[in-house]
């Protein structure tokens, strides 16, 4: 069959379990056909088709029947829009009519083969109008009490519906429908079976009163579209009532944690997986946990290796009974092969250059996005089976863009909130991804999301303006919090709420904060305390430069390696007195994204300590491997001058181990950060610099170097007060404290 539906006020408005119900029964049956027949143009129609929970159309009949368009490729429909171009006089023409008639106000929004107009019941039924009309051989449609269409003569939304039936082959017995406005007249009285669902306007209600192949339903919206089904005896002697569907069951979790990585390390060990705490440094992780344990009842939802012939394959385990004792880890069966696509190739080469402003390196593959939505599918599945009636799910980075989406479709009673740990770039950097329209129809079925800062915020809400048309609904400023002017990410107001046209999405700045603790700790230990005087020793007479990172191209080595090579040039004095440590996390064995750099990074260390290395002194010391946590924080200690600089980062927590250190120990280490870090909007008091421009870099590190002891102090004790205020304890209270707030908070934008 084909279901040929008018959208605002039939396809998208009724109750919502009879909208859930109305999309889940076409999307499960490939033989329903669907098309969109609507007043708006296909511009104004393109939202639509970024609404994950929107069935997709099969066409578009689009201005009152002017347009007709294929659903998967947006181009016309031949011959029939050859047929009703050739009848179309040009806006220009009708535009130069109405000239005489100046109280006539054009509607300002898209139209193609159309022209559409405010005009009065008084001014509609002067014969002018009609006169003109006549002589540019148009047909005139009048609606609602206020809008007026011109349209090529014998074109309307029944006349379009007929000649695709006839195109297509299809039995007319097997179209149904569905209207509320009188522009719906035309193809509600061309003979096929229809319904003008409950609420509908009265005088299409007048007009269709006997038309006996019309149905007149109570429900409004999909619910007259589904009362339809079973009255015309569509999909069975049944009709509707036997395929629909719930929304799948609740669980039993309060809160659901869905994250790319379970809350402890799985290895496998004479073939049985074994489960340790995680030894990597991940503070968010404990902060994540923490949430549970006051006893909440809760699921972790998690991506877990499995492959054939490995056995049953366990989806529920302990976290840590005594500690969480309600808490279950629910893990989600990935394969090999499915992980290093999802998570090793595609997501680091297709997203994380995108999102790091990179585009140039991005890799775009249709087979892998297959795959990651493949994933996404199966977190959102999980999760919906594991969350309560109502509760609250946290999802978690890029990796899981699409989830909001099918969680949104299987659960609507949840509430759905999104924290994006990278980076969010602006507009005409992220709008290069093939799949933007789906990754931001998904992300705006969120009840909230979080960046760090307010420019990603802010960016996010632009690359949405190009996707569906959002009304602001709240905004703030962002000082005191954040720096407005200072740095090249810093904003003076910020979005807070916006409204899609179906449903509002609230937005916050909440930078990732440091679990002090964890520093603290690590301080004390004996085996920290024995490294710091041994290179306390080992750099007696010379001072510190430090730089941790990962190995990645955001990050900056190179373009830091060139800078301390021309600061030694420019400075000979430096030359035995100050010394790099650089420690350079690897990347994972399988991302060979990173070997041409590994490669550059190598020889710029080479050709440094070559030129200017002497005996006893060597300009960089440069750690290729990870260090653990504990001795990092040695170096930390150490260090004179911080000096990080990636070209962009989302956050940039080093930057804060940094200051907590120096801070807990009453230190005076300059941090010098780039001004591309989000951290930059946050952490006053640290040395700000371009990493894309040498001399900066050189002037701010040769800066930090001679700073004055008060100065460098005073500024240390103000990054401290940030870091050790703003606590990962606090950045999750406040997080889930903001999708609390009720959406009475929101302020309105005039």
């Amino acid at each position: 069959m084909l279901l040929a539906t008018d959208l605002d006020g039939t396809f998208l408005a009724g109750d919502p379990q009879d909208r859930l119900s109305l999309y889940q029964t076409i999307t499960a049956h490939p033989d329903i056909q669907l098309a969109y027949v609507t007043g708006r143009s296909l511009e104004a129609v393109l939202p639509l088709l970024a609404d994950p929970t929107l069935p997709q159309p099969d066409y578009i009949i689009a201005d009152v029947g002017a347009s007709l368009y294929h659903g998967e490729t947006l181009q016309p429909i031949q011959p029939l829009q050859h047929a009703i171009d050739a009848r179309w006089p040009g806006e220009s023409q009708i535009a130069g009519a109405l000239a005489e008639l100046p109280d006539l106000q054009r509607q300002d929004v898209p139209q193609a083969r159309r022209c559409s107009y405010f005009c009065t019941p008084e001014r509609a039924a002067d014969p002018a109008l009609t006169a003109i009309a006549e002589r540019l051989d148009c047909d005139l449609l009048y609606s609602a009490g206020r809008y007026l269409d011109f349209l090529p003569r014998g074109v309307n939304k029944g006349s379009s519906l007929l000649c695709l039936v006839e195109h297509l082959g299809l039995d007319p017995e097997q179209v149904l429908v569905a209207g509320d406005t009188l522009n719906d007249l035309s193809m509600l009285t061309c003979g096929l079976k229809g319904v003008c669902v409950g609420q509908s306007e009265e005088s299409l209600l007048a007009h269709t009163l006997n038309c006996t192949r019309v149905l007149h339903a109570d429900s409004p919206g999909c619910g007259g579209i589904i009362q339809a089904f079973s009255h015309f005896g569509f999909l069975g002697e049944h009709g509707f009532a036997a395929e629909t569907r719930q929304a799948t069951e609740p669980g039993h979790a309060e809160l659901v944690i869905v994250y790319h990585r379970l809350p402890y390390e799985e290895y496998r060990e004479h073939g049985q997986v074994q489960r340790r705490r995680p030894t990597s440094p991940n503070g968010i992780i404990p902060t994540l946990l923490s949430f549970f344990a006051d006893g909440r009842k809760g699921s972790w939802v998690a991506w877990a290796e499995h492959e054939e012939g490995h056995g049953a394959f366990e989806s529920h385990t302990t976290v840590d009974a005594e500690r969480y004792p309600r808490l279950t880890a629910a893990r989600v069966p990935l394969c090999k092969q499915d992980i290093d696509t999802f998570y090793k190739r595609f997501s680091k080469e297709a997203f994380w250059p995108t999102l790091h402003t990179f585009w140039e390196r991005a890799i775009f593959n249709e087979d892998d996005w297959q795959v990651f939505l493949r994933v996404n599918r199966a977190f959102a599945e999980r999760t919906a089976l594991e969350a309560a009636e109502g509760a609250t799910v946290w999802l978690h980075d890029y990796n899981l863009w699409m989830v909001p989406a099918y969680l949104r479709e299987l659960r609507p009673d949840l509430k759905l909130a999104f924290f994006h740990h990278t980076h969010f770039p602006s507009a005409d950097v992220f709008n290069v991804v093939p799949w933007r329209r789906q990754i931001v129809g998904s992300l705006l079925q969120c009840d909230y999301v979080g960046f760090h800062i307010p420019r990603q915020v802010e960016n996010f809400v632009d690359v949405a303006r190009g996707v569906a048309p959002l009304k602001v609904l709240g905004r703030q400023n962002c000082a005191p919090r954040f720096i407005t002017y200072g740095c090249a990410v810093g904003l003076e107001r910020m979005t807070t709420a916006i409204d899609t046209g179906m449903r509002q999405v609230r937005l916050g700045a909440h930078p990732v904060g440091l679990d002090l603790d964890r520093v603290r700790n690590a301080l004390a230990r004996a085996s920290v305390q024995q490294q710091m005087e041994q290179l306390r020793q080992e750099l007696n007479g010379v001072r510190l430069i430090l730089a941790v990172e990962r190995l990645d191209y955001t990050k900056g080595v190179l373009e830091k390696l060139r800078a301390f090579e021309r600061l030694l040039a420019d400075n000979p004095e430096l030359i035995g007195k100050v010394t790099l440590a650089s420690i350079c996390v690897p990347a994972a064995r399988e991302m060979t994204i990173y070997d041409e750099l590994q490669g550059q990074i190598e020889q710029a260390v080479g050709r440094i300590n070559g030129r200017f290395a002497r005996v006893g002194w060597t300009p960089v010391q440069f750690f290729f491997r990870s260090l653990p946590f504990e001795e990092v924080v040695a170096w930390y200690a150490m260090a004179d001058v911080m000096w990080i600089t990636p070209l962009r980062d989302g956050l940039n927590l080093v930057a804060k181990e940094f200051v907590a250190t120096q801070g807990l120990l009453d230190g005076s280490g300059v941090l010098v950060l780039s001004e591309f870090a989000g951290a930059a909007a946050e952490l006053k008091g640290a040395l700000l610099t371009n990493p894309h421009d040498t001399a900066d870099l050189v002037h701010q590190c040769n800066l930090a170097l001679n700073m004055p002891k008060s100065e460098a102090r005073a500024r240390l004790r103000e990054l401290f007060d940030i870091v050790a205020f703003n606590d990962i304890r606090r950045w999750g209270d406040e997080f889930l404290g903001a999708l609390e707030e009720p959406r009475t908070d929101i302020r309105a934008i005039a």
